[in-house]
């Protein structure tokens, strides 16, 4: 079957994932727009965005990395690991280059903005199903830079693996150990083992000052 279009439908299936509602009434208009695409599902956070994904068999998922339940970063690890084919595309609001190559060290084919314009959406969508990765011209030179500086210009924040990094990330919310043991399948022991690690590798004193980090490196809105 040809990847770009859906025999069933004669479209490309896209599935939708991002939190607030409006912007994903925004998005479908656009890629519907597009003639040659569907919007076949929608999902509000991470574990929906797995589920739709498993009824609906999207030919191409649409991610936002900052959602409840799981994470964008999560959904795409789980996805790669059971639909190695689909190809995931991140559309967010995080231009950091911390947040660039987590994406794609968890397999995103491509990442976008929400600041970019309508028609690099429909355009990156194409891409990632053609088998070609799309990044916005920030978010390529945000990644090159992090390859250039290598070990030697590494942050804080490239110290952390991807699990410490969505700790980091509820904790500074406001999340309890206990809610994010639920999100994450873990033990609410385990989550306090990320919580004095982060502290140690952060060379901060409490969920306070980590909220703080959270904040001074845009991993949350203030």
């Amino acid at each position: 079957m040809d990847r770009i279009y859906n025999e069933e439908y004669g479209m490309i299936k896209v599935l939708l994932a991002d939190d607030h509602s409006i912007v994903r009434a925004g998005l479908r208009r656009i890629v519907e727009e597009s003639g040659d695409m569907r919007v076949i599902a929608e999902a509000a956070d991470g574990r929906e965005a797995l589920r739709q994904v498993e009824e609906n068999k999207p030919d191409v998922a649409v991610v936002d990395i900052s959602m409840p339940g799981l994470d964008g970063l999560e959904v795409i690890s789980q996805l790669k690991a059971m639909y190695p084919e689909l190809p995931v595309l991140v559309l967010t609001m995080h231009e950091e280059g911390q947040y660039v190559v987590r994406a794609v060290e968890a397999g995103a084919m491509g990442y976008i903005t929400k600041q970019s314009a309508p028609e690099q959406l429909v355009i990156a969508i194409r891409k990632v199903l053609e088998g070609s990765r799309y990044l916005t011209d920030e978010a390529t030179e945000a990644l090159a830079l992090r390859i250039a500086k290598g070990e030697k210009g590494q942050t804080p924040l490239d110290l952390l693996s991807m699990r410490e990094l969505q700790v980091l990330r509820r904790l500074a919310l406001g999340k309890t150990n206990r809610e994010i043991a639920k999100a994450y399948g873990i033990s609410i022991k385990t989550v306090d083992t990320y919580r004095l690690r982060l502290l140690k590798k952060l060379n901060l004193r409490n969920n306070a000052e980590l909220s703080r980090f959270a904040i001074q490196n845009k991993l949350i809105e203030p």
